[in-house]
């Protein structure tokens, strides 16, 4: 088979090889580490990965192009599995409340947080939700994301920004470098005019927005906040078990944040691919993760900015057998940083995990996350050539030294769509 794209003599190759699933345990210490690593790709898939030189069944011509990977580290494209990509406004007003103590439910309730950027999305335009977002994507790849999910939210009771938001996403991923898989979330919060009676509301979404998401085909996922203030456990429930079974969207849920209701006890229940943010989660809840194979997918950048002090219990899940996959959940409240690289960092500097566990949180994991562990996530024959060319001498140097962009090149199915200083698309 002929190549179309060599990249050589990498000094650090992460492949990942392995079952297509999420690692766990120990296992999510295991990455496929190859020295003097090399990958062929054809086109948008990977054809050869090993040692050395090529087998002599890879034939080359003079189209083939070659990427010197010495003195690189190169590991399959990151995946960030939990954004609110689209949204309209900021909220960096916020920031001083924060520093004064004020707690994020406690600006919730006073109008600010989530119903804040509810009104900002709703004022803009289609072209302008598509801009915000696709500069952001531009910055995600330049950190080496290249499959990210994308949730909306920010409509709520005003279904039609709902579907806005999901439109944009839409757009997007047909036009921008990045890979995106949609979240219906219309169950984000709770509207101010429904306060009285929420679950007026679950019927809603029940009856009128899931129908018409399934029938627009605009989300592959629905997510739901169980929280306190937010949707009860029963409400989740309700809302998840019909968006399963009635019209096939695979269940997520924003569980345990801030108070421990028993959310993934709940997600363990439902059978949800993943439970988010579980900074609260329960010896119990964990257990039950790991008994039916929950993905963990926890978000150390919002610990960190919400600067409570509390962060999931990602080394303990790892330990119990959680699978556990690292996103950014990238908005503009809670955790506003498209910096993936740097949120790898907080799982291992705060939250203790190896720099092996942390880039098989962003890689199969995080492609497991999005139920696409058999495409993308690892380095392997058959596999999409998703690729990140690391400008660091090994693995760890990346995690060591933070805060800044490691990210030489990106290789997104076969072709060069980031460069250092030059973005491709």
């Amino acid at each position: 088979m002929r190549a179309t794209l060599i990249i050589k003599n990498i000094d650090n190759l992460i492949t990942l090889k392995g079952e297509n699933n999420p690692r766990r345990g120990k296992k999510q210490g295991e990455v496929g580490l190859i020295n003097n690593g090399i990958v062929a790709i054809n086109n948008d898939k990977i054809i050869y990965v090993g040692s050395g030189g090529l087998p002599s069944d890879i034939e080359i011509d003079e189209n083939t192009v070659f990427i010197n990977g010495k003195g690189k580290t190169v590991t399959p494209g990151l995946v960030d599995a939990h954004t609110h990509l689209v949204h309209g406004g900021s909220r960096e007003h916020e920031l001083s409340m924060k520093l004064k103590g004020v707690s994020y439910l406690e600006i919730l309730a006073s109008g600010g947080g989530i119903h804040s950027t509810m009104e900002a999305t709703r004022n803009a335009t289609f072209d302008e939700l598509y801009d915000k977002a696709n500069k952001s994507l531009d910055t995600m790849l330049s950190f080496g994301v290249t499959t990210v999910e994308a949730k909306s939210g920010y409509g709520i009771e005003d279904f039609d920004t709902e579907l806005r938001q999901l439109e944009v996403a839409k757009k997007l991923n047909e036009d921008h470098p990045v890979d995106i898989v949609s979240t219906f979330m219309g169950a984000h919060a709770i509207p101010i005019k429904y306060k009285d009676n929420p679950d007026e509301f679950v019927d809603i979404i029940i009856k009128e927005m899931l129908p018409e998401v399934k029938k627009r085909d605009l989300a592959k996922f629905c997510d739901v906040f169980c929280e306190d203030s937010v949707f009860t456990i029963e409400q989740t429930k309700r809302i998840l078990l019909e968006a399963k079974n009635k019209y096939g969207f695979i269940p997520k849920i924003h569980a345990d944040e801030i108070v421990s209701l028993g959310g993934a006890e709940l997600a363990a229940e439902i059978g949800c691919i993943t439970a988010d943010h579980l900074i609260s989660a329960s010896d119990a809840g964990i257990k039950a993760m790991a008994e039916k194979g929950i993905i963990a997918n926890v978000l150390p950048g919002t610990s960190f900015n919400l600067q409570e002090g509390h962060f999931a219990r990602a080394k303990k899940m790892i330990e119990e057998n959680v699978p556990v996959a690292i996103s950014t959940d990238y908005n503009p409240g809670s955790c506003p940083t498209e910096n993936l690289q740097l949120v790898m960092s907080f799982a291992s500097l705060i939250m203790k995990l190896t720099p092996e566990e942390v880039i098989t949180g962003v890689t199969i994991n995080g492609a497991s996350a999005l139920g696409l562990e058999n495409e993308i996530g690892s380095l392997m024959e058959g596999k999409y050539a998703d690729l990140v060319i690391f400008d660091a001498p090994n693995l760890d140097y990346i995690i060591y030294h933070f805060g800044v962009n490691h990210t030489e090149k990106v290789i997104k199915k076969g072709k060069l769509v980031y460069e250092k200083n030059n973005c491709m698309n």
